[in-house]
């Protein structure tokens, strides 16, 4: 089953605690169930806490860590992302919920205009092209979105600009939604690769529905 419905240790909001992409699933632990991902796990906290999907954020090519990130869990992640050929840079900035202010798949990156001075760092460690904006005049672009290389799912109010700006940065096409029963941050409630999705516990039947149409599982 490509889609299922899943927590973080009973948190619904699993997209807090982990993101996934086409060569991996990074997460403070394991205890996700994410068969349908068909990835490894990479699992460290940041900062010793388990909001890996807040504070991270990345793609096939790359992870980006917060400077607030401690030695050993960066060295932690260097050896394990070393293994499956992924690069890993630690952004020394004063923002650290990476994971709010980036939105990016294998194609495209949209950023946070607070993060401009990276924009050759976060080219680097990603391999793709960034462009800066914001989505709902929001500056935490990573927050009202989740995207794969196949679709995206985007914040219900977002508007037509809003829309087609991520279709032409991120390459593909997608589709606006909620999460968690009506979660306008979709987000921190979903995880998923072109695999599969795992939606936090309680979405509805509906938002399921839409969910998989945006990411291009129907």
């Amino acid at each position: 089953m490509s889609l299922k419905k899943g927590s973080f240790h009973g948190d619904p909001n699993i997209g807090l605690f982990a993101f996934a992409t086409d060569k991996y699933l990074f997460a403070a632990d394991d205890s996700i169930h994410a068969d349908n991902l068909k990835v490894p796990v990479v699992a460290s906290t940041i900062s010793g806490t388990q909001l890996c999907g807040m504070f991270a954020v990345g793609n096939s090519h790359g992870i980006i860590l917060p400077v607030m990130a401690d030695k050993l869990e960066i060295k932690r992640i260097c050896t394990q992302m070393k293994k499956i050929g992924v690069n890993v840079l630690c952004l020394d900035s004063k923002q650290n919920a990476m994971g709010n202010m980036m939105l990016c798949n294998d194609k495209g990156a949209l950023v946070s205009p607070e993060l401009k001075c990276y924009k050759k760092n976060i080219e680097a460690c990603l391999k793709v092209p960034v462009t800066f904006g914001k989505l709902l005049d929001l500056d935490i672009v990573g927050s009202v979105c989740l995207a794969t290389n196949k679709g995206f799912l985007l914040n219900m109010h977002a508007g037509d600009d809003d829309f087609e700006l991520v279709k032409k940065v991120l390459g593909t096409d997608g589709d606006i939604g909620t999460i968690n029963f009506g979660g306008q941050f979709v987000r921190t409630g979903l995880v998923a690769n072109t695999s599969g999705a795992i939606a936090g516990s309680r979405t509805s039947g509906p938002e399921l529905s839409r969910i998989e149409e945006s990411l291009g599982f129907i």
